[in-house]
């Protein structure tokens, strides 16, 4: 049997992405409380995202995200890591404000936001052990998190991820 890469490279993002979701999932939490949520988009539901982040550019000015929609098109799955909200009860201020009564709804707990960065990393620390393409957007994040797509999440990145001789992420335009 020969088994060629290039047929078989979206079996293996697909195989590699469950690995980075899992390596999301068992990253360490703020006082142990999992407030993290971890999907992966694939297939034409990218597109449904990258429709969506040009549509942001729209409303907001912002022109990198055409750029980021564009991006994401050339990746063969993007994961997405959100945080619930939940307030962790330590009055620790790092939210800007003294305590958590203090703290208004909107205002996300400053423990919450370094969980997602935590679970971030450790899915990045995972693609690069295993040789994948990948850059962490906030933009493609943002417009996931207003299709709704990590349920009830607030704060919401994105790690599209690729597989070819070039990492279609870095070096744009």
């Amino acid at each position: 049997m020969i088994l060629n890469e290039r047929e078989s490279r979206q079996d293996h993002i697909l195989n590699a992405v469950r690995q980075l979701m899992a390596a999301a999932r068992t990253a360490p939490k703020g006082k142990g409380v999992d407030v993290i949520e971890v999907a992966a988009v694939t297939g034409d539901d990218i597109r449904t995202l990258a429709d969506k982040t040009r549509e942001l550019a729209g409303e907001t000015g912002l022109k990198f995200l055409l750029r980021d929609a564009d991006n994401i098109l050339s990746a063969g799955a993007v994961l997405l890591v959100g945080t619930r909200p939940k307030l962790q009860g330590l009055n620790c201020a790092y939210c800007g404000f003294p305590t958590c009564a203090d703290k208004p709804e909107a205002t996300p707990c400053a423990i919450n936001a370094v969980d997602v960065g935590i679970a971030l990393g450790s899915a990045c620390a995972a693609a690069a052990d295993l040789r994948l393409d990948t850059r962490v957007m906030f933009s493609v994040g943002l417009a996931a998190q207003r299709l709704n797509w990590l349920e009830g999440c607030r704060t919401v990145f994105a790690l599209p991820v690729s597989v070819g001789s070039k990492n279609p992420f870095f070096d744009r335009k």
